[in-house]
């Protein structure tokens, strides 16, 4: 790869062209959606592209958010001395950073220190799931919607009112909104629409459709860039699905349909009402969704976002155009816009691990010609109750044995043992909660 490579990878607007960047940070998503990554300069980056190879480490693959090691691995990780892990970088990623233009970004595929495919990676995951996908002739054609709380440095102070759609809200946030539209044009984006939600400091921030692993990627790259953006204009943005007690909570709706190989949307039918393959695909989505909820919401605090009132589903339930269902089926007058809203995972999921459980539940939708239940609210017909707490999502997950072997036996044990090391913080930390309601009666 030489330096006019470098420089112009993943660019393909020739926006920046004539910058060619210092660093590159080669970077992946762990487990709970964090980019982990090393900053090298431009001629080390050049050198690990050659060699298809940059050495990290596996105890990467076992920390909590706190970056706390997980001592419940024995074969790698901190008990077993965190040997090398693989980073092979995959260079259409490749993209200039708008607020630093000496900086780039890449990221990378895990392997193991003997060559092999490293199984646990969350982006991995996906790619395995639209592997899947393409076997039956299909790509998918993905969105993130997420939506994110605004503070003035603490939580105490919110940036915005709390007025839905409200016109007049959004003018504190001007140029940081304005930045937030330059940084996702620069980074190809495709940044649709920005609104405020009903809950102080509450933002909604739409991105287009992406082809493939690139909606993950898209949307992991605005985790990064409203972080950044967020604190050199001295606010805090939060992905938490729960930030404030008796307010809306923050979602991570994520619309989905197939492309065919002749690049028209599958899920449109010649008639009016769901296609055969929508059918299946909402049925699968359906079917799985008590043990996909693990990974659509994958904290304690999730759960937390999932009560009625605030349009955050409960039960395992679809609709036509319907809100309060986990999955919303949009039949659009231009039936090219068909497609199937998630409205169950929280702004606090993996994007790669959120999308490869869809996917793979369409898959199986599509595998067992399954059909759909009856929609939301058809009369006689009660929907089953989704999990409401970390707790019943590992028992939903554990007692799905379809989903666990579609997603792979070694990464859904990983996967386990994560979310089980997270209830056992939870239990062992004392609440400020706890504090006010026991300390003076016990």
């Amino acid at each position: 790869m030489n330096k006019g490579t470098l420089t112009n990878a993943g660019d393909t607007t020739g926006r920046n062209a004539d910058v060619s960047p210092d660093t590159v940070i080669l970077s992946f998503p762990d487990v709970n959606g964090v980019l982990r990554g090393k900053s090298f300069t431009a001629d080390a980056f050049q050198g690990i592209c050659r060699r298809n190879n940059a050495v990290f480490t596996n105890l990467l693959l076992a920390l909590d958010p706190l970056d706390i090691p997980i001592t419940t691995f024995q074969t790698f990780g901190i008990n077993s001395g965190a040997q090398d892990l693989i980073v092979r970088p995959d260079q259409s990623t490749f993209r200039r950073l708008p607020w630093s233009p000496r900086s780039a970004i890449c990221f990378g595929d895990l392997y193991w220190d003997d060559g092999s495919v490293c199984e646990l990676s969350a982006r991995g995951t996906l790619k395995r799931a639209l592997d899947r996908l393409q076997g039956h002739g299909f790509t998918a054609f993905s969105a993130f919607e997420f939506e994110v709380r605004v503070f003035k440095g603490t939580y105490s102070q919110p940036a915005t009112d709390g007025l839905s759609y409200g016109v007049l809200a959004l003018s504190p946030l001007e140029a940081f909104i304005d930045d937030i539209r330059r940084c996702c044009d620069e980074l190809d984006l495709g940044l649709s629409a920005v609104h405020t939600e009903g809950a102080p400091g509450l933002l909604e921030i739409n991105l287009e459709p992406g082809i493939g692993i690139l909606a993950a990627d898209k949307a992991i790259l605005l985790h990064l860039l409203l972080k950044e953006l967020g604190r050199r204009h001295g606010l805090h943005v939060s992905f938490m699905s729960k930030a404030a007690a008796g307010e809306e909570g923050s979602s991570g709706h994520l619309h989905c349909s197939l492309l065919a190989a002749d690049g028209q949307n599958a899920f449109a039918g010649a008639g009016p009402g769901l296609s055969p393959l929508l059918q299946q695909a909402v049925a699968g989505i359906v079917r799985h969704l008590p043990a996909m909820s693990l990974l659509y919401n994958p904290t304690i605090n999730s759960y937390k976002r999932l009560v009625p009132g605030f349009f955050a589903p409960v039960d395992a339930a679809w609709g036509v155009d319907n809100r309060a269902a986990a999955a919303r089926v949009i039949l659009p007058e231009h039936r090219e816009g068909t497609r199937v809203e998630l409205r169950r995972p929280g702004a606090d999921v993996n994007p790669y691990l959120g999308l490869a459980a869809l996917v793979n539940s369409i898959c199986l939708g599509i595998e067992g010609a399954l059909e759909a239940p009856p929609p939301i609210g058809t009369p006689g017909t009660v929907a089953a109750a989704l999990p409401g707490s970390l707790e019943q999502a590992i028992s939903a997950f554990m007692a799905d044995d379809t989903a666990r072997n579609v997603l792979g036996q070694e990464f859904s044990s990983y996967f386990l043992e994560t979310r089980k090391w997270e209830i056992a913080a939870w239990q062992q930390s004392v609440s400020e909660w706890e504090r006010t309601r026991y300390f003076q009666i016990t």
